[in-house]
């Protein structure tokens, strides 16, 4: 990924020296291993700091939302069919960005890796389709589709569908991939055997909402979670209100939801929950033949009506 982090950093300093832009956003080395964090570089001074590589889950949309300036970010497949949904949305307009699209083979899981190996990692490098990981005193490798998150797995928009400097060819996209094997597992069980499988789920939920922070079609003034007039889900730990800001989220991401996966690499007790957006994904897909974030040209199918939607759900 070594070229990459030069294009990028290239493309960055032109845009910042020719004031096209105000900032430039995307990734920075984290301080611990396979932690990359969000950088805001704003002088051409600054962008030696950019990095690429397959540590950078993070979808740096969300840090687009409502923002008035001038603004180059670096988007992979997933992210910039939210930058899409964003600017249907209107919380910022097309011109106020210059996309650098990444073309991206998948980003690593640190707690795939970290159950692969059994010492303390000090480091991890990428090597074309390979993944090193280095110890004190070992170092191991393996396949980099050993490492990779789930969402990665079965992505079928690998690279950018929207963007202004393409940051390197692109690549393959999967077209031999079950998207929805999951979610067909869980449509065939009975009631019962679904309500057990939901509370199994979300049983170690500890409701931090680091799920919702990191998602980038969270982005309400008030989350219904914190109202207090009505209240809608209480503030304990009671499973009842778990359950119920888990399928309202997921609700509110219905007809919009990438799979970037934010939300599972963000939380800290590893919980699927994209089994809940993915089944919302398949049902509209199925009912109005849509996949989001791939045109400016069209709303999501519950942004809009047309007489054609089906309606066998109220007979």
């Amino acid at each position: 990924m070594l070229e990459y982090t030069d294009k990028i950093r290239a493309l960055s300093s032109q845009l910042l020296k020719e004031e096209k832009v105000d900032m430039v956003i995307g990734f920075r080395k984290g301080r611990r291993p396979m932690s990359n964090e969000p950088y805001m570089a704003k002088h051409p001074d600054e962008v030696k700091n950019l990095v690429w590589d397959s540590n950078c889950g993070i979808n740096l949309t969300t840090y687009l939302t409502d923002r008035k300036e001038k603004i180059a970010v670096v988007a992979k497949g997933c992210d910039s069919r939210n930058i899409t949904t964003h600017i249907i949305e209107n919380k910022i307009k097309r011109d106020q960005l210059v996309i650098l699209g990444v073309p991206c083979t998948g980003m690593i899981d640190r707690r795939k890796i970290n159950n692969i190996v059994d010492f303390e990692i000090n480091d991890v490098v990428e090597q074309g389709d390979t993944i090193v990981v280095k110890g004190e005193t070992t170092e191991t490798s393996f396949v980099k589709e050993r490492a990779l998150q789930k969402n990665c797995l079965v992505c079928t928009h690998r690279n950018p569908v929207l963007y202004d400097e393409l940051i390197a060819p692109k690549v393959p996209e999967l077209t031999d991939v079950d998207r929805y094997e999951d979610v067909r597992r869980v449509e065939t069980m009975s009631i019962n055997d679904k309500w057990h499988h939901f509370e199994a789920l979300l049983s170690n939920c500890i409701r931090c909402y680091a799920c919702r922070n990191a998602c980038p079609l969270c982005y309400c003034p008030t989350c219904f979670v914190d109202e207090s007039r009505p209240q809608w889900v209480g503030k304990g730990d009671d499973p009842v209100d778990t359950k119920t800001f888990h399928f309202l989220r997921a609700y509110h991401c219905a007809g919009r939801c990438t799979d970037c996966g934010s939300c599972e690499r963000a939380c800290p007790m590893g919980i699927n929950m994209r089994e809940f957006t993915t089944k919302l994904e398949k049902d509209c897909q199925e009912l109005f033949g849509w996949q989001a974030g791939l045109s400016l040209e069209e709303r999501p199918p519950l942004d809009s009506f047309n007489s054609k939607d089906p309606d066998a759900f109220v007979k």
